[in-house]
């Protein structure tokens, strides 16, 4: 009886071919992952690994520096790169009357309605009756000083132009900074708006402002890392930051405070919005309703110390933690910050602040 050769090679072929189909199946089953582009704080471990066991996905996070930042990634090509970022509200409207963000479907965001009606109402993130953004954090760019140095909290951001601290101070690359000169020349009176409209003249006087404390600058901090170094190296003893430095400045246990001066203080509400260019946007709608439901809101608290836009979030938190963030009377804190608004000059106000960075 004859055999047949070719059985043997066509097992072989048919156990390579199952390899071969097994092998790309698996490929193709690929674990889903959602870029962010956002602020330092946003994309911490303690309340984003819930979500990725949740979901069976990989989280990845860029952080910005700035509002310029942001907008330079995005206009640059980058958008597609990124599904959910988290603007502030000086740079938001644009972003959305830009087309760079996915106009949201809110019944796919349950927990929108349950956010602040005050910041919901705002029309940072409206446009031609759509809704590009949900609320997220909020709070100010409050002064922080080394305890050991002030026994008492400085009751003004003039303390940054004293000669006794030469080489102590440092400031934020940003544009806040510009803003706070412009209300120590009182352009803010009578109305904190025109902080965003400022005029040329008005613009060279901030300018020649902080010429004057340039002596005073240590060095003029991009990232929040950067700034706590600062402080725990005893480089600096005051400096304008977030409430996140704050934070972690205590968890490490330096002395440091935290005040809003005499002439009140320039802040910000963040939002978190889906990209136009996004491939993930199914997922995307359920980071945000993630990120916005009162337990998470709460969890993001504790590790920024900004302020949820949840105030369902309160339920969670001792007395102690509701006061700190101000949720006992948000109204009154709000008093106190100037929120960033649209600047129709922004080019121009960069074009000051390289001019005052660049100078000796």
């Amino acid at each position: 009886m004859k055999r047949n050769r070719n059985k043997p090679r066509l097992a072989l072929f048919t156990i390579a071919l199952c390899v071969i189909v097994f092998l790309v199946s698996a490929c193709q089953k690929k674990e889903a992952s959602l870029s962010l582009l956002v602020w330092e704080g946003y994309a911490d471990p303690s309340f984003v690994r819930a979500f990725e066991e949740a979901h069976h996905c990989k989280i990845s996070a860029s952080y910005m520096g700035s509002s310029d930042d942001l907008v330079a990634k995005l206009r640059g090509g980058s958008a597609a790169n990124y599904d959910v970022i988290s603007p502030s509200s000086d740079v938001a409207a644009s972003i959305a009357q830009a087309g760079l963000a996915e106009p949201l479907d809110l019944s796919k965001v349950p927990s929108y309605s349950l956010l602040s009606a005050k910041l919901r109402e705002l029309p940072l993130v409206k446009a031609n009756g759509q809704t590009f953004g949900v609320p997220f954090m909020w709070g100010p760019n409050p002064l922080l000083y080394d305890t050991t140095v002030f026994a008492q909290p400085p009751d003004s951001w003039g303390i940054f132009w004293d000669p006794k601290y030469k080489g102590k101070i440092s400031v934020w690359d940003d544009l806040s900074t510009l803003y706070m000169a412009a209300q120590m020349l009182g352009y803010d009176k009578p109305d904190p708006a025109q902080l965003y409209n400022l005029s040329d003249e008005q613009l060279a006087a901030v300018k020649q402002k902080l010429l004057m404390l340039k002596p005073n600058i240590r060095k003029i901090w991009s990232t929040g890392g950067e700034l706590t170094n600062l402080f725990q190296n005893h480089e600096i003893v005051a400096a304008m930051g977030w409430p996140l430095m704050t934070n972690q400045l205590r968890q490490a246990n330096f002395p440091i405070g935290e005040t809003i001066p005499k002439e009140n203080t320039t802040g910000w509400i963040d939002h978190l919005m889906i990209t136009r260019a996004s491939p993930n946007k199914g997922l995307a709608y359920e980071f945000l309703e993630y990120m916005i439901q009162a337990q998470t809101q709460k969890k993001v608290a504790d590790v920024t110390h900004y302020t949820p836009a949840n105030p369902a979030s309160a339920q969670f938190m001792s007395d102690a933690e509701r006061k700190g963030l101000h949720l006992d009377d948000p109204n009154a804190y709000m008093q106190r910050i100037y929120f960033w608004q649209d600047v129709p000059r922004r080019a121009r106000y960069i074009e000051i602040w390289n001019e005052v960075k660049a100078a000796p």
